[in-house]
């Protein structure tokens, strides 16, 4: 098993979790975040001062899919949250060792 971590812009949320659920996704996690990368931030202007918004918003989805998903799963998630401007995310691909559904019992691939 492993667990998808990808870090998109908001607005392509929803285009992200339609593409996914198409490829057999079943449940995934979301959290509002925010960060930078290569981007820096940008300034902005507000009542005449300028000022500098160094994090920016982001959600970070976190999927667990087997191993036979994965590629299927980055793919899809890399296609449907670019827009090919810079900001566009990153995905992360991490081992997963356990998983326990607290409501049953059940473990491993099972509990996913």
């Amino acid at each position: 098993m492993k667990k998808v971590e990808a870090i998109i812009k908001p607005f392509k949320l929803d285009e992200v979790k339609e593409a996914l659920s198409g490829v057999g996704v079943q449940g995934l996690t979301v959290t509002e975040v925010k960060g930078f990368g290569r981007q820096k931030g940008h300034t902005e202007l507000y009542r005449g001062a300028e000022y500098v918004v160094d994090f920016l918003p982001k959600v970070k989805l976190e999927i667990i899919v087997s191993d036979e998903l994965v590629g299927q799963v980055v793919t899809t998630i890399e296609n449907s949250a670019r827009t090919g401007r810079i900001g566009d995310g990153k995905i992360f691909v991490l081992p997963v060792e356990e998983v326990v559904r607290i409501r049953t019992g059940e473990r491993g691939p099972n509990a996913i």
